[in-house]
């Protein structure tokens, strides 16, 4: 399967994904006020979603994000990078992700609605992300690359479907956006950098081990990060945690959720 381009070179936590999508969203879209989200049934804290979120609409924002998947799937499927429905690692992520899914509708009541997809692409990137309404893509370079288990891949996915669940892109087009006048979804849109990169992790920490997936690989995950990108440790990227603050925090919550996990196994 030959590699589609992609501008990233580590795992990015969708940012560059994202702001892809997020640059091709037109201006003008209207203030909206959406229901809120809260953390659920959580065992981990994370506080509540920002209210700023509730300043652009969901609607319009997931179905810019459909349109972005859909162009992104052509493109790899044009170029022949694009997984099939008998490819064994594709079958493999939609197993996991029909799994989580199944434990993340109470972090957003809007998920129910979602049209959730997952797809792989060729491409040694190690890169993974969820665009807004559920539409997930993994590329190969982070399953073969880090080598992951299912239980790493879960707690990739479940990080990357809490973006989404608890709807990072809505609060930074609103923090970055709003006026008195209203909101203006454009080009100037960055990517979410770290902003909700720690509770995304917790968030997709819990939701993997209410799945059945082990919460110590969420460890095991970061410590493979880290060893993949060089002697800079786990703090790829500029705008993302360091790499010992994100690997603590992370076994920090794993006695949290541990007892989810030992109940979902049995």
């Amino acid at each position: 399967m030959p590699d589609l381009p992609h501008p990233s070179p580590l795992f990015s936590c969708a940012c560059q994904g994202r702001r892809a999508w997020l640059q091709a969203l037109v201006a003008g879209a209207v203030v909206a006020s959406a229901g809120g989200t809260g953390t659920a049934w959580a065992q981990v804290e994370v506080g509540k979603s920002s209210a700023l979120r509730n300043l652009v609409p969901a609607e319009a924002l997931e179905q810019a994000a459909q349109q972005q998947y859909g162009e992104l799937l052509a493109q790899a499927k044009q170029q022949g990078a694009l997984a099939g429905p008998g490819n064994a690692q594709l079958q493999r992520l939609q197993t996991i992700a029909q799994r989580l899914i199944a434990q993340a509708l109470p972090w957003n009541p809007r998920a129910k609605d979602w049209k959730w997809q997952v797809n792989l692409i060729g491409n040694k990137q190690i890169n993974a992300f969820c665009m807004p309404g559920g539409k997930i893509v993994f590329y190969t370079g982070l399953i073969d690359q880090l080598q992951l288990s299912d239980d790493e891949i879960a707690m990739v996915m479940g990080h990357e479907m809490a973006h989404a669940l608890r709807e990072h892109s809505r609060e930074q087009l609103a923090k970055t956006q709003a006026t008195g006048l209203g909101i203006r979804l454009g080009a100037a849109i960055l990517g979410l950098g770290d902003m909700g990169t720690a509770a995304a992790d917790l968030v997709g920490l819990e939701i993997a081990a209410r799945a059945g997936y082990a919460p110590q690989a969420a460890v095991s995950l970061w410590e493979k990060m880290g060893a993949a990108t060089g002697k800079g440790g786990i703090g790829f990227l500029s705008t993302h945690p360091t790499g010992p603050n994100r690997i603590a925090s992370l076994q920090a919550n794993v006695p949290k959720v541990q007892g989810l996990y030992e109940q979902a196994k049995r």
